[in-house]
Formats: structure tokens, sequence, C-alpha cells
């Protein structure tokens, strides 16, 4: 599974799942990724390395 805001792989049992109301759920390999979630874009976070998609 990938971190959905930096790309980063995490591991089974770690990191942290945002669970929506409609039964959707968000992976992030940190509190920290989730905190940046909400305000920021990743591009333009430096140690962000998930790319554009092409």
């Amino acid at each position: 599974m990938k971190c959905s805001f930096c790309g980063k792989t995490i591991k089974k049992g770690t990191g942290v799942t945002l669970l929506k109301n409609d039964g959707k759920t968000i992976p992030y390999c940190s509190k920290k990724c989730e905190r940046n979630a909400k305000i920021r874009k990743p591009l333009k976070v430096k140690w962000v390395t998930k790319k554009k998609k092409e």
C-alpha cells in the first residue's frame, strides 16, 4: 500500500488510515502526511516523492 500524500510504501500494520463516511479508506504513512494533506498540495512540498502523473 502507498501513502496517498507522499507516495511512500507503507509496511503492513503501520501508518494511519482515514475512513470516510462513504466507506473509502485513505492511507497515510504518518500523522505528518495526514496533517499536510488537509492544507497542502503534494507537488508544492519538497520532501514529497510523489511526482506528477504523465
